[in-house]
C-alpha cells in the first residue's frame, strides 16, 4: 500500500476515535448528569470522572500530536487500558452485551489505527534508510 493511502487511511480512524476521546473527556470533566449516573451504578467515586476525562483530554491530544512518537505510544496505551476497564466495569456490573461489547469495539477501531500508524512510521524508515544509501553511492561515486 502507498504511503499516502496508508496515511489517509491512519486518519480515518485516527481523527473520529481522537474526537470522541475528547468529547467523552470534555463530558467526563464537567460531571456530566449521565457520567455521574454511570459512575454510581459502577461503583466508583464521582471524581473519577475528573481523572477519566483529563485522561482522555491529554491522550487525543497526544494522537493528534505529530512530533512526539512515545508520547502517542502511551496515550494509545492509555486508550487500551481505559477501554478495557470500562468493558470490564460494564461486566462486572452485569449490564448488557451491547454495554459490555462497546468499548472492545470503540478499541478495536483504535487498534487499527495504531496498526496503519505504525505501518506508516516503518515505512518511512524505508524510505529514510533508503535515501541514506542513495546518498552513500553517490558520494562514494563522486
Amino acid at each position: 500500500m502507498k504511503p499516502k493511502t496508508i496515511a489517509t487511511l491512519h486518519w480515518s480512524f485516527a481523527l473520529p476515535f481522537a474526537a470522541f476521546m475528547l468529547f467523552g473527556g470534555i463530558s467526563e470533566v464537567i460531571h456530566h448528569p449521565s457520567g455521574q449516573e454511570i459512575m454510581r451504578h459502577l461503583g466508583y467515586p464521582e471524581h473519577v470522572l475528573t481523572v477519566l476525562g483529563i485522561g482522555k483530554l491529554l491522550g487525543a491530544a497526544a494522537l493528534l500530536q505529530p512530533w512526539h512518537r512515545t508520547l502517542k505510544e502511551w496515550a494509545y496505551a492509555g486508550f487500551t487500558f481505559n477501554l478495557l476497564g470500562a468493558s470490564v466495569a460494564r461486566s462486572a456490573a452485569h449490564d448488557g452485551f451491547w454495554l459490555v461489547a462497546s468499548p472492545l469495539l470503540f478499541l478495536g477501531f483504535m487498534l487499527i489505527s495504531y496498526a496503519l500508524w505504525r505501518r506508516l512510521l516503518a515505512q518511512q524508515h524505508q524510505q529514510e534508510a533508503e535515501n541514506q544509501y542513495s546518498q552513500c553511492l553517490i558520494t562514494v561515486s563522486a
